[in-house]
């Protein structure tokens, strides 16, 4: 059921309200409220939090058709099933007209009546999430900012991840989060679980490399005796994040036996411990992560493609570094600081030739990668700034590798080749300020740090350069 599967039965029948109320529970559907006429049902859905109405048509007073037309002019998004002793066409229209999802008949069918709630609920989540993300691509802001203050970043790209998150946070269905290695998916994991307001604990496990058998004892724990070296009954991680979320890492690299185990947790959201035929129930939300490429796993029959489409309820891609390079300065002095912190040594700046060269490097392991650069340069620093020779290895592969040492070397660049006569200094600066511009794509965060310069004097720069330009034109008329 989803997050919110509250239900509220209008019928002026006490008997027939209790009857159906008890028809769904016994199906697993146990949020219900009652209300005996129109008004009183009025009163509860102003308080909010009512997911669906299940409506009587004929009462005393406002009848149901009566309060569908009220409902439908004040809350159009909330799904109301009409319930009737008479199954007449012209009627049905009627009420579907005026915005009834579905229509009963009495007497109730139990497996009728409980397909049309469970699809019902399930429309007002979409509708809801909808709405959500709607509002968020509006421009509104975060509910829930605390959530992402672990994740550092400025880019709008993972800002966008971040109202995702939100919008699929409040369901209990599995999120998959894909990305490179040092992306920081655990991290997006624990912001999922934390925004979901669950109560129950985030509990992570990495699944790579767990054969069958300890895969099952991890996750389902065993009865005492189940196998040799069990002395002790164990209850497993998934009885551990009841309530809460159990992320598993590394998911791609899950064995075929363990695919299936988890896809049964998956549908029925029950499991068997080892060496027991007791059937346990689970709460847990399944929030799973991996670098793999499904594709590629399902085409060679590694990955179970129905595992992978339980996974993917919800799939978010975290970008590399290298495609979200605005965010390198401000984790770049965030890792400076707490390295500094952590080794009770002063923070030492940071030249504008390492800033650059920052800038420049690809990061193939990403996040976890830069901070491993920066608590090595801060460890081994005496000098109080950072410089490229602090960064040996990012010196070759940011450096050389992107040509700006060869091509000087090679002696294959001249200042007057860019011009039509030998340039003055402003020209020169206008020329430096439009390539850092291009190499950042317009960026003007990242080319005032290659540039080795604040924001705002790139932007007096710019302003001068429009000039000087200007008056070149009137030179050339």
């Amino acid at each position: 059921m989803p997050a919110n599967s509250k239900v509220l039965l209008v019928d002026d029948d006490a008997d027939f309200r209790e009857e159906l109320r008890r028809m769904l529970v016994s199906n697993g559907v146990t949020e219900i409220e009652t209300a005996e006429n129109a008004l009183a049902a009025l009163q509860r859905i102003e308080q909010g939090d009512i997911a669906l109405v299940l409506l009587d048509m004929v009462m005393p007073g406002i009848s149901g058709t009566e309060l569908l037309s009220i409902l439908g002019e004040r809350y159009p998004a909330l799904p109301v099933v009409m319930i009737t002793a008479v199954s007449d066409a012209a009627t049905i229209v009627s009420c579907i007209k005026q915005g009834a999802i579905d229509f009963l008949t009495k007497p109730l069918d139990a497996p009728r009546l409980y397909a049309t709630v469970t699809r019902s609920l399930q429309f007002s989540e979409l509708k809801n999430q909808n709405r959500q993300l709607r509002d968020f691509l509006l421009g509104e802001p975060l509910f829930k900012p605390e959530v992402f203050a672990s994740i550092l970043t400025g880019n709008n790209r993972m800002k966008a991840i971040f109202k995702f998150v939100e919008t699929i946070a409040v369901t209990d269905n599995p999120v998959l989060i894909t990305g490179e290695t040092g992306v920081g998916k655990e991290s997006m994991a624990r912001a999922v679980h934390d925004a979901s307001g669950l109560k129950g604990e985030f509990v992570a496990v990495n699944v790579a490399g767990l054969d069958d058998l300890m895969f099952s004892d991890t996750l389902f724990g065993h009865r005492k005796g189940a196998f040799t070296g069990a002395s002790d009954s164990r209850e497993g991680l998934i009885k551990k994040a009841e309530g809460g979320a159990l992320f598993l890492d590394e998911i791609g690299d899950l064995r075929q036996e363990s695919q299936q185990m988890l896809l049964r947790l998956l549908q029925e959201k029950e499991y068997y411990r080892l060496g027991s035929d007791l059937l346990f129930k689970s709460s847990a939300r399944i929030v799973a992560a991996s670098n793999r490429d499904f594709k590629t796993g399902i085409a060679a029959g590694t990955f179970r493609s129905d595992l992978f489409h339980r996974l993917a309820t919800h799939e978010l891609h975290i970008p590399p570094l290298r495609e979200r390079a605005d965010d390198i300065p401000l984790l770049t002095q965030h890792f400076v600081m707490q390295a500094a912190g952590s080794m009770g040594k002063p923070v030492p700046a940071i030249s504008p030739e390492a800033r650059g060269a920052l800038l420049g490097c690809d990061f193939p392991g990403n996040i976890r990668e830069l901070q491993n650069l920066i608590k090595n340069a801060v460890a081994f620093n005496r000098t109080g700034e950072l410089t490229l020779t602090d960064f040996p290895t990012l010196k070759v592969n940011a450096v050389q590798s992107k040509g700006v040492l060869k091509i000087a070397n090679e002696g294959g660049f001249t200042l007057q080749a860019a011009f039509d006569s030998f340039p003055r200094m402003e020209e020169v600066e206008l020329l430096l300020v439009q390539e850092a511009l291009k190499q950042s794509s317009g960026n003007k965060v990242m080319a005032a740090e290659l540039l080795g310069i604040s924001r705002p004097t790139l932007n007096k720069k710019l302003a001068d350069g429009e000039g000087l330009s200007a008056f070149r034109q009137g030179d050339k008329q």
